[in-house]
């Protein structure tokens, strides 16, 4: 095996790691309860929006400033 490769294998295991990892802290928030009050303006969460994502903290208007807000 030569150097490159083994730099690679060690990329793709560092890179699986992190998936992993990231899957992980993920499926943690998804599995707690939501809220049924906004985090961000203490308006209450729709009843859709809480039955799609019982996990949600947010309600859709401040999810989505948040979400369109990332570069």
């Amino acid at each position: 095996m030569s150097g490159t490769d083994f730099m690679i294998e060690q990329a793709e295991a560092r890179v699986a790691v992190e998936v992993s990892y990231r899957i992980e802290a993920v499926s943690g928030l998804v599995a707690q309860p939501g809220r049924e009050c906004c985090i961000d303006c203490e308006e209450p969460i729709s009843e859709a929006r809480r039955s799609a994502a019982p996990f949600a903290r947010r309600c859709f208007e401040c999810q989505s400033a948040r979400e369109n807000a990332r570069p």
